[in-house]
């Protein structure tokens, strides 16, 4: 097996699984895009096996601390290594690879019931989904295999973008249930694969504060959060979210589950801004939104664009409402997102109360030693009496 032979400071040796182009000291062998590697120190001692790829500055991941083949066996135990750490999920709905986290860097695969959807977001992943796609089906035995590799970061690597079916019929959208709530999923035209996964287990969490409140729920893509406050028995949900098509699926769910939404297509920023000038009051206050930074360098746009939601939000919260509030933003930390939080409540005369702390869904698990596993946190808030 061809080598990487890499220097001192290399963040294996600290417990990560990445090699950048600028750690490694010489090839051994003549590797090409996708093969398989062996991870050596300067000594010659050996470190792991990682996939290369010398089109990118991040040449390699390293996939086992053991000497292995990557091949269909090493995809079949690592998909059942998997399924062991998720085998309390009570519905069939969940996230069953969350690539590095899972020893398997570049590949996702999450689970709809019978439908999974497969995402190759590295070459060598992208590489072997033929190997990947028999394993999925050895292991999960579903009727339908679809790949969403549409994720922009495929361009880091060289892929095209594709979507489309992989094995078995092509699925319309269909209905799941989790914590008895009904949705409707579009595996191969809805957001990420289909729903916001890492968030399955906040919406109920959250709805415990909505039993005869008014809520509003802001960037609510297919209202998650909406739908449960609304099941719990809220007085008055309004969701509020910009795509058109997300609006629509709210109104669709709404009516699946026997609940009234209000749902609104409007920018979340642009909303909060016109409801405090209206000096609306809501009981509860959600933000979700999407990401907004994908890099280091966009941190401080980032915090800008927190505090001003929050300090919208909380001018609308009276004494006892409560604040709902999350960050997807992998760059901006759970301690830079309390702060500007903090700082938020300065600025609208707020005393705030943490109620409790939220993570990504045990389907997404955090690696030590690999902060890039970490990105979800979240705090629900009680504003205090002055």
């Amino acid at each position: 097996m061809p080598a990487l032979v890499l220097g001192p400071k290399a963040r294996v040796f600290r417990g990560h699984v990445w090699v950048y182009a600028s750690e490694v000291i010489r090839t051994e062998g003549d590797p090409g895009p996708g093969d398989a590697v062996e991870l050596l120190d300067k000594k010659g001692r050996f470190a792991g096996v990682a996939l290369y790829n010398p089109a990118s500055q991040l040449v390699a991941r390293r996939v086992s601390r053991r000497r292995v083949t990557v091949d269909h066996a090493f995809f079949v135990e690592r998909l059942q290594q998997a399924l062991r750490v998720r085998a309390g999920f009570p519905d069939p709905v969940y996230r069953v690879a969350f690539s590095e986290a899972d020893g398997l860097p570049g590949a996702v695969v999450d689970r709809y019931g019978d439908v999974v959807v497969l995402q190759t977001l590295t070459f060598a992943m992208d590489q072997r989904q033929d190997l990947l796609v028999d394993a999925i089906q050895a292991v999960l035995s579903p009727r339908t295999i679809v790949e969403r590799n549409d994720a922009s970061v495929r361009k880091l690597e060289g892929l095209a973008l594709r979507t489309g079916v992989l094995r078995g019929p092509e699925p319309a959208p269909f209905e799941v249930s989790v914590h008895g709530v009904r949705q409707v999923v579009d595996v191969l035209q809805g957001q990420k694969t289909g729903l916001y996964l890492d968030q399955l287990d906040a919406y109920p969490r959250v709805a415990r504060y909505a039993a005869g409140k008014r809520v509003l729920d802001c960037f609510s893509n297919q209202g998650g959060f909406a739908l449960h406050a609304a099941r719990v028995g809220a007085r008055q949900v309004i969701a509020v979210d910009q795509s058109a098509g997300a609006v629509q699926s709210i109104l669709h769910n709404a009516k699946l589950n026997g609940v009234e939404i209000e749902a609104v297509e409007a920018n979340a920023f642009d909303y909060l801004k016109a409801e405090e000038q209206a000096r609306s009051g809501f009981d509860l206050v959600v933000l979700d939104p999407p990401s907004f930074t994908r890099s280091k360098k966009s941190v401080q746009d980032a915090l800008r664009g927190y505090k001003e939601i929050h300090l919208r939000a909380m001018r609308l919260l009276a004494p006892g409402g409560v604040l709902a509030t999350f960050s997807c933003s992998h760059h901006v930390s759970r301690e830079a997102f309390w702060q500007v939080i903090a700082d938020a409540a300065v600025d609208a005369r707020r005393t705030l109360r943490l109620v409790e702390s939220h993570d990504q869904r045990a389907d997404h698990p955090v690696v030590a030693g690999l902060p890039e596993t970490e990105y979800l946190k979240g705090f629900t808030l009680e504003v205090m009496a002055d």
